[in-house]
């Protein structure tokens, strides 16, 4: 009889965060990714909400939990919970307000100080769709990633361009890490011994070492 999994079963449990100023996308990021809808009246998110999405990554079963905030200041106070524990983030912008662009930097301190330095980010240029507004060029997005080692792509929430594959792609990245770290713990023989029991949330923190020979990160 095939083995399936249900609803609430899943090999690896990852924390992602959005973050960035108000009104970039963030919402709509997530309910595109989550729901696949997009709302133009969505209002701005209050505290916190969060959603999950299971996906199949080289056979195993991805549960991605996505935590997304405000970005206004007055919700500041809730940065240390809500970073706690995450694996990957994406940092998003409005590429038709510069001013959104300006802040990135800022945004990515405060996500380092609150987590390991090697969490797995990827910085998004959204709203790709109102090209004749554009105020941040691909080039100035791009440019930035690599001088911070970032992944980096424009989506669009509206038209779903490149939503799927920039949360999609942060999660590989992830999982990636965390396969490589339980081969090499568990050697050649009995590599699946090291491997974390079903559900286990995975913390990066544990073996940052992999992830700075890998992919983007690499120091």
């Amino acid at each position: 009889m095939a083995a399936y999994k249900t609803e609430d079963e899943y090999d690896y449990l990852f924390k992602l965060v959005l973050i960035g100023d108000s009104g970039v996308g963030k919402s709509n990021l997530l309910s595109r990714f989550t729901r696949n809808e997009f709302n133009l009246e969505s209002k701005s998110t209050i505290g916190v909400e969060f959603a999950t999405k299971s996906l199949n990554i080289d056979g195993k079963v991805i549960k991605a939990q996505i935590w997304d905030t405000a970005g206004q200041e007055r919700y500041r106070a809730i940065t240390s919970a809500y970073y706690r524990g995450a694996v990957g983030a994406l940092l998003v912008y409005d590429v038709t307000r510069h001013s959104t662009f300006e802040n990135v930097a800022r945004w990515l301190k405060e996500l380092r100080d609150h987590t390991d330095p090697n969490i797995v980010v990827m910085l998004i240029g959204n709203k790709s769709d109102l090209r004749h507004l554009v105020a941040v060029s691909t080039e100035d997005g791009k440019s930035f990633a690599e001088r911070e080692s970032l992944y980096f792509m424009e989506t669009s929430a509206l038209e779903a361009t490149n939503v799927e594959g920039a949360f999609t792609e942060v999660l590989s990245q992830i999982y990636r890490i965390v396969s490589k770290r339980a081969v090499e713990a568990g050697g050649d023989s009995g590599g699946s011994s090291a491997l974390p029991s079903k559900g286990e949330t995975i913390n990066v923190k544990e073996d940052s070492s992999v992830l700075k020979r890998i992919g983007c990160c690499s120091s």
